[in-house]
């Protein structure tokens, strides 16, 4: 039996004398998750928060009650009450070179948590579907698979010292791109706003290059707030925003590299987790994963009708099998 459709929901959080409308909600979603948006917008933390009239059979509600349970009303008024303390204000500001990103040295392990299969979480991508701008930069070529690329730790190291960006990029990455190009669109997808992924982007003279071009890319507002039992309240990028707005691509054709699996647990069977590129200074002439990941992505495209039959998991011993002609249903 299928779950209930989930509904949307929206809370006016009344704070430091200013209101802030939380909109990315289900009444699936737990008061953590909802804490959560609320800290993306206020910037206080989940911890320092104290929500004054959401109450649940009288008490105050806990981080694992779920909305639905608690009988809002529509556009329900939140009181709360939280400061913003010294390394709270420190965290939010504008770091040098980036904006606010997700630590991509994170250790993943490899959990699975079935994310993908929950109807509860279809309601934000569809919101997402419905309401985010994407940027597109080209035109999406007939016939292409896509191949959705992080930047932080997987394109650019953005944390070492450098003299300029080329310091930071990734060996082989020029090389990568043109060489995907002849099969895939390419799309960036980075956790963080889309002022800084276009700056990254001109730094490391993607966006310029002769040879490939981008198709568009997404921030950190295409993302989704899930919740999973290990994790906790988490950030995901989820391939049904890119899949619901461009019918061409699937999971059938598509494929993200990302340096954090979280990133993809909506999307398991379509995320290869790239080993992290970081210190720069002293990896730049050895590491030599884009020109290995070059050639499983030329292997696969000519070989593999349907990226659903690959683990990505076992893509350094993946081994071409005889291509399938396509039929049409």
């Amino acid at each position: 039996m299928e779950p209930p459709a989930s509904k949307e929901i929206k809370i006016i959080v009344k704070w430091s004398g200013k209101e802030y409308p939380i909109e990315d909600l289900t009444d699936y979603d737990t008061v953590a998750v909802l804490k959560h948006e609320i800290f993306k917008k206020t910037q206080v933390k989940p911890e320092r928060q104290k929500l004054l009239n959401l109450k649940y059979k009288g008490k105050f509600a806990t981080d694992e009650v779920r909305l639905g349970l608690l009988e809002l009303k529509a556009n329900f008024k939140l009181m709360m009450v939280g400061s913003l303390e010294a390394d709270i204000e420190e965290a939010s500001s504008k770091p040098d070179d980036i904006g606010n990103v997700v630590n991509d040295l994170d250790n993943d392990d490899d959990e699975k948590v079935p994310l993908e299969n929950k109807e509860v979480y279809l309601a934000k991508i569809n919101k997402r579907v419905r309401d985010y701008k994407i940027n597109e930069l080209n035109p999406p070529r007939e016939g292409k698979r896509l191949l959705v690329l992080d930047i932080d730790y997987t394109l650019f190291d953005h944390r070492s010292a450098a003299e300029n960006g080329a310091e930071l990029m990734r060996p082989y990455l020029h090389e990568f791109l043109t060489s995907a190009y002849q099969d895939y669109d390419i799309a960036i997808w980075s956790a963080t706003s889309m002022k800084w992924i276009v700056e990254k982007m001109k730094l490391l003279g993607v966006t310029t290059h002769p040879d490939y071009k981008l198709v568009f890319m997404l921030d950190s507002e295409a993302m989704i707030t899930v919740h999973c039992p290990v994790r906790g309240v988490i950030e995901v990028k989820p391939l049904g925003v890119i899949w619901g707005k461009y019918s061409q691509y699937s999971s059938k054709n598509t494929i993200m590299f990302d340096d954090l699996r979280r990133n993809f647990l909506m999307n398991p069977k379509s995320g290869l987790r790239i080993k992290p590129f970081a210190e720069a200074h002293l990896n730049r002439h050895k590491d030599k994963e884009l020109l290995k990941l070059t050639k499983y992505l030329k292997d696969i495209a000519d070989n593999c009708n349907d990226f659903n039959e690959l683990n990505h998991k076992k893509w350094e011993s993946y081994k071409p099998k005889k291509r399938r002609e396509t039929t049409d249903d």
